[in-house]
């Protein structure tokens, strides 16, 4: 099955006053996730970080609007600034290793009982 990705954006710093603007953005916090179903389970990967952008007078300016449509908006600011099919690739590869492990932690059992 295919992996399928979303952006969450969590919160967004803004100036309150900016080049004669009102909240202008000046960070977005993301997270870009990944999930696939596999034999029964689901399986997923974020990717965290925070992206600055810097509004210059006399660019076009989008206001803030508490609404799905701004958040597309900015949704299409990071796709624009974001390398997103590094992110997808590096999130692919997360899953493949969860669905198929090549690595596995081990423990002295004397050290690290294994509780019943």
């Amino acid at each position: 099955m295919a992996i399928t990705y979303k952006w969450d954006i969590p919160q967004m710093n803004a100036h309150v006053k900016a080049e004669g603007k009102d909240n202008v953005i000046y960070t977005v916090h993301y997270r870009y996730i990944g999930s696939e179903e596999s034999g029964g389970k689901t399986y997923s990967s974020t990717n965290i970080g925070t992206q600055s952008y810097t509004y210059v007078a006399g660019n076009p300016f989008v206001p803030y609007a508490d609404t799905e449509a701004f958040e597309a908006v900015v949704i299409g600011w990071l796709e624009g600034s974001i390398d997103v099919d590094a992110m997808k690739a590096s999130i692919a590869t997360a899953i493949a290793f969860e669905i198929a492990p090549v690595n596995e932690d081990l423990y002295f059992t004397w050290q690290n009982p294994v509780k019943k």
